[in-house]
């Protein structure tokens, strides 16, 4: 692709902006910064620059321009990511790019034709029932079409022959879930389609509706496009409604979403019933720092929103409760209590740790010495995780006013707690693969001076004209590729050249490593001189190791002369460098 018209579409993006969509950013100093959404990132380490259009992350080493971050993120092809990002801001593409045909897309297609069927179905005659049953459950024809939700029939073969006869193999059928030995999987329930975080069909549920007497949902099985625990519900339709509000709502199954819905609360997700699985996690955290989590509200509901609750912290995000009243799930308390009612508990969401709080405090008998000592010291065990100081200060006043112990004693005994808790981080081993890889002299010269090469043009031509040799064949072909940029466009930018050798697997990882290098922008000739000095002793350093191998091998007196004589003229040279 032309490479005037990738600075053309790249120019036309405001990099801070167009990663400010997927990722919350916060400025500090001159760049921004942000949990970074390609590893598990648990302190902001995503750096992105106005100045430069580019991102850096300082731990996983992703980087480049906007085109490299939708490519990582959608997990696109760089074309796909730049033909998508020029038709959102209107630049016309004339491209005869095809896209690399996805191995997965036949699988993807048979569950599109699988779910216009079962839409289809619903509304048949046959469909009569289901949509009477939907419409007692309160939802409308708008919701209904919005989540395609659709019908299987009470005939155990019609979506089987039908896909058949489109020349799809019965194996296939069954391998996909659609099929369960040679018939129909769902029968006689109404489906609701689930979706990739793409927005693809992958999968779908089946309820029963008319009094069967069978499990009240059935669940596409584990396939190759399908896993429950790489999927959330809603995740695709609720990208841009969690943008808006700067949170998103965990919720338990999709009834819930669905009706949250309904009464304009488009920013929830949910998982299948499952434990939150660190693949969930990943994806949340590529919407929102903030999590609430409404599951229900009985026993079961609370165990979940502790155990989920911990996971997201760990995992460094806010996490925030919506306590549910009377055993309910999200779907019974907004049709029992109305939508203004189910604002307010959003509105008045509380901490995790104050929900868990909440709980301990629950049926404790204060006028007991005993239950009111373990209260007391359950919730300084709370405490002691919370990493801000003032709020740890605010609850400790609180817990000294609702049981009446001395502030100073709970605050004795929180330090206690806190001290263990240190002792216990210190102890723990840090595994050699955290551990950053070590480079020598040698290696830091030759990506200091690359790294100056891509910010500033004189350093572009002081290489050249140094005529320097790279010993490193990757940093030799970016120095090619960098002064070959320089002399075709006339000027050098790291965000274009980063659309430059997008294609060039070859140097991708090597130029990603160099632009993560948190070095000066203040360029120093004589610094620049001191590294090619440093690469050209190396080179001679090189090249005498060599002839000293090739003297040992020689067995003529005159030959041998010879070679001592280049290896001092080398030496020489070397030390007048020095």
């Amino acid at each position: 692709m032309d490479q005037n018209l990738l600075t053309k579409i790249r120019e036309n993006v405001d990099i801070v902006e167009f990663i400010g969509k997927y990722i919350p950013l916060e400025k500090k100093g001159k760049n921004y910064f942000g949990l970074c959404p390609f590893h598990n990132d648990t302190n902001p380490s995503l750096s992105v620059s106005r100045e430069k259009q580019i991102f850096k992350c300082f731990v996983c080493g992703e980087a480049g321009n906007i085109f490299n971050f939708l490519m990582h993120y959608e997990n696109i092809s760089y074309r796909e990511a730049v033909l998508e990002i020029a038709k959102e801001i209107g630049i016309s593409v004339n491209d005869n790019y095809k896209p690399m045909v996805d191995k997965n897309k036949v699988y993807y297609d048979i569950y599109d034709i699988a779910n216009k069927f079962f839409q289809n179905n619903l509304l048949s005659k046959e469909g009569a029932k289901a949509r009477k049953y939907l419409e007692e459950r309160h939802l409308t024809n708008e919701v209904i079409k919005e989540f395609q939700i659709g019908l299987s029939l009470r005939e155990p073969d019609t979506l089987t022959k039908m896909l058949v006869k489109k020349g799809y193999d019965i194996k296939l059928l069954n391998d996909l879930g659609l099929s369960n030995n040679d018939y129909d999987t769902y029968i006689k329930r109404i489906i609701f389609p689930l979706f990739n975080p793409k927005g693809e069909v992958n999968g779908f549920s089946g309820r029963i509706y008319n009094g069967e007497n069978a499990n009240k949902y059935l669940n596409t099985k584990e396939t190759i496009i399908f896993k429950k625990g790489e999927n959330l519900f809603n995740y695709h339709r609720a990208k841009e409604e969690v943008r808006r509000a700067k949170f998103v709502i965990l919720m338990e199954g999709f009834m819930a979403v669905i009706r949250a819905y309904t009464i304009g609360v488009k920013n929830c997700i949910a998982t299948m019933g499952t434990a939150l699985t660190n693949e969930q996690i990943s994806l949340i955290k590529k919407l929102s720092n903030t999590v609430y989590l409404c599951l229900d509200g009985d026993n079961a509901g609370e165990t979940a929103t502790i155990k989920n609750g911990k996971l997201l912290l760990d995992a460094n995000l806010n996490v925030k409760v919506i306590p549910l009243t009377d055993g309910l799930d999200p779907d019974d308390y907004i049709l029992k209590n109305g939508a203004e009612s189910f604002y307010s508990l959003i509105s008045s969401a509380i901490t995790y740790n104050d929900f868990r709080i909440r709980l301990l405090k629950r049926g404790v008998d204060f006028k007991s010495s005993t239950e009111l000592s373990n209260y007391v010291n359950s919730v300084l065990k709370e405490i002691s995780v919370v990493n801000d100081e003032i709020k740890r200060e605010i609850m400790l006043k609180n817990l000294a006013n609702e049981t009446n112990v001395w502030y100073n004693t709970l605050e004795k005994k929180l330090n206690e707690l806190m001290s263990k808790q240190d002792v216990k981080s210190k102890m723990v081993i840090v595994s050699p693969k955290n551990k950053e890889k070590k480079k020598d002299k040698y290696e830091k010269a030759m990506q200091t001076i690359i790294y100056y090469m891509l910010i500033n043009k004189e350093v572009i031509t002081l290489v050249e004209n140094s005529k320097i040799y790279f010993p490193n064949q990757i940093y030799r072909t970016l120095v090619r590729e960098i002064s070959y940029f320089y002399e075709q466009y006339g000027y050098i930018s790291i965000a274009d050249f980063a659309s430059y050798i997008n294609e060039n697997s070859e140097v991708q990882e090597a130029f990603s490593e160099i632009i993560t290098l948190d070095l000066d922008e203040d360029i120093k000739k004589d610094v620049i001189l001191d590294y090619l000095k440093v690469i050209k002793n190396y080179n001679v350093a090189l090249e005498i190791k060599r002839l000293e191998n090739l003297i040992i091998n020689e067995v003529d007196p005159l030959e041998q002369a010879k070679i001592s004589n280049q290896i001092m003229q080398l030496k020489i040279g070397s030390e007048k460098n020095d």
